[in-house]
């Protein structure tokens, strides 16, 4: 297959897990330029999180493309150092080795979109090869920080709709999705030797990991869970606002993102709070109410 071929196969299979996500990346009635903008940091954001989480066989493509060392492949820390030297050739006018970073220059241009944000994901994947726990829930928020809300915030800025107050709503909004998702994959990120939910919250509830690591929650697990979900849901509901403080077709837009994590948030509940069999997620049908009440500003 030809090298161009791979590339191509290669994005779009990192595009593709747009649709697993609890909310609307880029939902068909937004304007084509802003779709095409959502897609492509979606992609990025999505591919930093492959080259943390990358096996060898990933790994050496993605080295191939940022031009690293073929030893790099098992190593995502040197993988990450090569995908920020290839993300800087974005910001100064260079030509990046990996496609969707390609993909990303003409919105980067488009939008007049700034270096840190992308720098924050890579710096949260970064911490994922060094934190495998967090010991308290500020903790966990501080690391949403890096991994979660610049997303929030690089959709404020496609939309041209960025300011300090919308800013904080949308790094509720954000840590609350990210929060909800870490309670959905509880045993696979378990799988990866990775813990989210707080050590502190842990022994609180009398949780230890290995009751993370059998087919179904306990009592004390479905507990401990249902009490960080609550947490979510609270983050969301400080960050609503945020729907109605814009118009239009984003505002349809940023209510999927509230509904989304609302509805995970009901599939978790709806679980009984066992969240270890699979990771419970919302249907379309309770997504679509969840819409329409974020938008009646119903709570």
């Amino acid at each position: 297959m030809a090298t161009d071929d791979l590339r191509l196969r290669d994005a779009s299979a990192v595009l593709d897990k747009a649709a697993d996500e609890n909310f609307p990346v880029a939902p068909f009635f937004l304007p084509r330029a802003w779709r095409e903008d959502l897609m492509a940091v979606y992609g990025y954001a999505r591919l930093v999180d492959d080259i943390g989480d990358a096996d060898l066989d990933r790994g050496a493509a993605h080295a191939r493309y940022l031009g690293a060392d073929p030893g790099a492949a098992g190593d995502p820390l040197a993988l990450l150092d090569a995908f920020e030297a290839d993300l800087k050739k974005v910001f100064a006018g260079q030509e990046p080795g990996h496609p969707l970073l390609r993909a990303l220059v003409p919105t980067v241009r488009r939008r007049g979109l700034t270096p840190e944000p992308f720098l924050a994901l890579i710096a949260a994947n970064r911490q994922d090869q060094l934190v495998k726990r967090y010991e308290t829930y500020d903790d966990l928020v501080a690391y949403c920080e890096l991994s979660a809300n610049p997303v929030g915030r690089l959709v404020l800025a496609i939309t041209d709709t960025a300011t300090p107050e919308r800013v904080r709503l949308s790094d509720s909004v954000c840590t609350a999705l990210q929060i909800v998702e870490h309670l959905q994959d509880v045993r696979e990120d378990l799988g990866r030797d990775r813990v989210y939910l707080p050590a502190e919250d842990m022994v609180r509830f009398h949780v230890q990991e290995r009751d993370l690591a059998v087919p179904t929650a306990g009592a004390s697990v479905r507990a401990l869970v249902a009490y960080e979900a609550e947490r979510a849901r609270c983050l969301l509901n400080e960050g609503t606002p945020l729907v109605g403080s814009v118009h239009g077709r984003l505002k349809l837009l940023l209510a999927g993102f509230v509904a989304g994590g609302r509805a995970a948030v009901a599939a978790i509940a709806a679980a009984g709070y066992d969240v270890l069999p699979r990771p419970p997620k919302p249907t379309k049908p309770r997504l679509v109410r969840e819409v329409g009440a974020v938008l009646r500003g119903e709570g």
